[in-house]
């Protein structure tokens, strides 16, 4: 399995080897061994969601409060999304910005982000299915979300899809209002969360 990091501190892309046959295709999409490598520490795994898209549906920007936040495994099993790490950690490096990564049934890639990151995505095709393995369950009083559409975040979907948000989605706070209204994490609380997901090394 093929691990990248990327240009969002606390976010990876796994893609994984596939063995192809006469008979289809077979693959370890997820490996848990492998993530505790990278990302430090295991994924606990509390939930698992699983999500339905037809084309254009904009799902996020969302967050929950940190600790314990939710960390996030995410894997497109059928279709192809454009997947939206956002840094909403007040006093990252990276504060403001974004990545996206395709996931599709193609490279069959996950991607996984730590608590405090903002995550959507937007379904490229009709029938897009999107799997979510989460260290945390749902838990409506401490989730968030920012609008997706916020000038601000200038997230770098493509021109030629137009977006479907939910009514939730479309009147969320824009990344200031967000941060006026005290909602989003901080930057040293995440990493003092992540230190203690370690064991509280340091490392």
């Amino acid at each position: 399995m093929q691990v990248d990091e990327l240009t969002i501190p606390g976010a990876w892309a796994f893609t994984p080897r596939q063995f192809p046959d006469p008979r289809g295709v077979f693959l370890e999409w997820y490996k848990a061994a492998v993530v505790e490598q990278a990302v430090g520490h295991r994924l606990s795994l509390a939930q698992a969601n699983h999500s339905v898209s037809a084309r254009g549906t904009l799902r996020g920007v969302h967050f929950a409060d940190v600790p314990p936040s939710q960390a996030k495994y995410v894997y497109c099993t059928r279709g192809a999304v454009l997947d939206v790490i956002v840094d909403i950690r007040v006093g990252s490096p990276t504060f403001g910005q974004s990545e996206a990564v395709r996931l599709d049934d193609v490279d069959r890639r996950g991607v996984y982000l730590s608590e405090g990151l903002g995550h959507a995505f937007l379904a490229l095709t009709d029938d897009a299915n999107v799997t979510y393995l989460c260290s945390e369950p749902y838990s409506p009083d401490r989730e968030h979300g920012i609008h997706p559409l916020d000038p601000a975040l200038s997230l770098p979907l493509p021109a030629d899809v137009e977006p479907l948000l939910s009514d939730k989605d479309a009147a969320a706070p824009t990344l200031a209002e967000a941060q006026e209204q005290g909602l989003l994490p901080s930057y040293d609380a995440c990493l003092a969360f992540y230190d203690s997901l370690r064991g509280g090394s340091g490392q």
